[in-house]
């Protein structure tokens, strides 16, 4: 399968790393079992038509495997896959040179689609929906316009913030899939499978232990993996155990329930610093000294899946459970169970 990387550049270091272990069929795609059926169905649909498949968008917090959903859409479809991201594209000439240069049948990958401009996405409306190219030419009263047809082509969007879509650009996908976040036992799938193309030796047990601190999500598993790799190397006989694995996660800072550095001193702020809560994403994004996207976006969804915390129409707010896993004991009022103050 062609591939080619448009505007972006190449990959490098965990980027590199992490396309090295891309499954390229769904039979190799871990996890996401609803989603695979679905894509299959639609895949082996479009290929006994002998028609593209329709525009796809994919959705879900960081790491699941959007990107990589799209290699293998595009590898089960026999067809080449361009990659290219929304805040790269940013002038309508720019995508009409992607569209324009696009071959028959091809996919096109726009991942962080929902940071498309405005201008961008009036040229992509015609290019999804009648496979055309609208054109303005020239200035003023002497201005014409011009359409161009455009080959026949599969646009597979994939974003973090589904809300930020247009409804307009959201509609004219044929297939929205959430991706949801994996279960240990599906990532230490991900972590056996990863090891083995590695070449690294690694215990069951071990890749559970990995698999538990991996907030549930693949690219944070292989990048653990990956620095306990290191650790074993260096400290160890290079064979991952669980008390190797252990210990390399604990020099990294990633405790029992998958909570990094930054996780904990998020969650100790809102503790130690305004009793718990409420406060706002600003307020608490600026005193962790992270933007307020990161923190929506990157840490947010897997404290919320865990209970750790919780949005009211104030502002974020621990939970009981949180105060039980930093030790602190919670205010009065906050009860097992409870997100909210009693009145």
């Amino acid at each position: 399968m062609a591939e080619e990387r448009i505007v972006a550049g190449t990959l490098h270091g965990d980027q590199e790393f992490e396309a090295g272990l891309r499954p390229r069929r769904l039979a190799e795609y871990i996890g996401q079992e609803a989603l695979k059926t679905r894509i299959a169905i639609f895949i082996q649909a479009a290929l006994a038509r002998n028609d593209v498949l329709d525009h796809v968008l994919l959705y879900g917090p960081p790491g699941l495997g959007k990107t990589t959903m799209a290699h293998v859409i595009a590898h089960e479809l026999g067809t080449p896959i361009r990659f290219t991201s929304g805040p790269a594209i940013e002038r309508p000439g720019d995508l009409a040179s992607i569209l324009t240069n696009l071959g028959d049948r091809e996919v096109l990958f726009i991942d962080e689609i929902h940071r498309l401009n405005r201008q961008v996405e009036e040229v992509l409306y015609p290019a999804m929906e009648d496979f055309a190219l609208d054109l303005v030419l020239g200035k003023g009263p002497s201005a014409r316009s011009l359409r161009l047809d455009l080959p026949r082509f599969t646009l597979i969007g994939a974003t973090t913030r589904i809300g930020l879509l247009t409804a307009p650009l959201r509609d004219r996908f044929g297939v929205i899939a959430h991706l949801d976040y994996y279960t240990p036992a599906e990532l230490a799938r991900v972590v056996l499978r990863s090891a083995a193309i590695l070449g690294t030796p690694i215990s069951p047990e071990a890749a559970q232990e990995i698999a538990r601190r991996s907030r549930g999500t693949p690219r944070v598993a292989n990048r653990l993996l990956r620095r306990v790799r290191d650790f074993a190397q260096v400290a160890g006989e290079g064979v991952l155990d669980l008390e190797t694995v252990r210990r390399g996660l604990e020099l990294l800072e990633v405790d029992g329930q998958g909570l990094d550095l930054t996780d904990r001193r998020l969650l100790e702020h809102l503790a130690r610093r305004w009793g718990g809560g409420p406060v706002g994403l600003e307020s608490l994004a600026a005193a962790i000294g992270e933007e307020a996207d990161t923190v929506a976006d990157v840490y947010e969804p897997y404290l919320l899946q865990q209970g750790f915390l919780q949005r009211t129409p104030r502002g974020r707010m621990l939970t009981p459970r949180a105060y039980a896993h930093l030790g602190l004991v919670p205010p009065p009022g906050l009860l097992p169970g409870e997100g909210e103050p009693r009145a």
